[in-house]
């Protein structure tokens, strides 16, 4: 996806600025920098939650999302990406199964594509053997990891989280990154915005960082460096 000369303000005040990016298929993407800095506000536009007052988001299939959005073309689009929340967003008295299902259900599919392939997704992420186990009885990596199913289980090919590993012990977080650098190995596009500066280091991967809500250091193999 190529991000063209994104702006976007919410009562009279700029909250991203001119943002020009340009992210392959199959990247590695990290967006850091301090909070209000405006990487959340891009994550939401990224979702189709913010529409920009200027510029768009051109898609891999050289379509633009905004300039002609209807209610289709963002159910379709989100169809193509998996969005994992800071909050994890999830049906505490359901399943971990239920909770994967609801995903599915939501973008139309069949009952029997669900039962096909909730497994395969829960095997994935190392939670199949708890598919029936109520989301309020996990610990805190469990339900990240039922966050990631829900966002894998329709196949997507760019997946964006925000603040992955936030309350995460050290052991889990890296878990956690393990399953993101397989997915990329398998092709898919992974965008995460982080204040984790041992995943960042770690990873060594594209490092975009914000401040004052815009771009002003985009950087291959990087690590986290943030200047006041």
């Amino acid at each position: 996806m190529k991000i063209d000369n994104l702006t976007l303000s919410f009562k009279n005040k700029v909250v991203l600025r001119n943002i020009n990016l340009d992210i392959k298929p199959g990247e590695f993407v990290f967006f850091i920098g301090y909070s209000g800095s405006g990487k959340t506000t891009l994550i939401r536009s990224l979702i189709g939650d913010f529409r920009p007052e200027r510029g768009d988001i051109v898609l891999d299939n050289g379509g633009f999302l905004y300039k002609n959005l209807t209610e289709k073309l963002l159910l379709d689009y989100r169809k193509s990406i998996g969005v994992i929340f800071q909050d994890y967003k999830l049906m505490e008295s359901k399943t971990v199964y239920e909770n994967v299902a609801f995903a599915m259900e939501v973008c139309g599919y069949k009952d029997a594509q669900i039962a096909k392939k909730i497994p395969q997704t829960l095997e994935q992420v190392g939670l199949l053997m708890k598919k029936d186990t109520r989301v309020q009885e996990l610990s805190g990596g469990e339900k990240q990891r039922v966050s990631i199913a829900r966002a894998l289980v329709h196949d997507p090919s760019i997946i964006i989280w925000d603040e992955p590993t936030g309350n995460l012990d050290p052991v889990t977080a890296a878990e956690i990154m393990e399953i993101f650098e397989d997915l990329n190995k398998d092709g898919k596009t992974v965008i995460i915005a982080t204040h984790d500066k041992n995943i960042v280091n770690h990873m060594k991967r594209r490092v975009i960082t914000f401040q004052d809500k815009w771009v002003i250091s985009d950087k291959e193999k990087a690590e986290y460096n943030l200047h006041k």
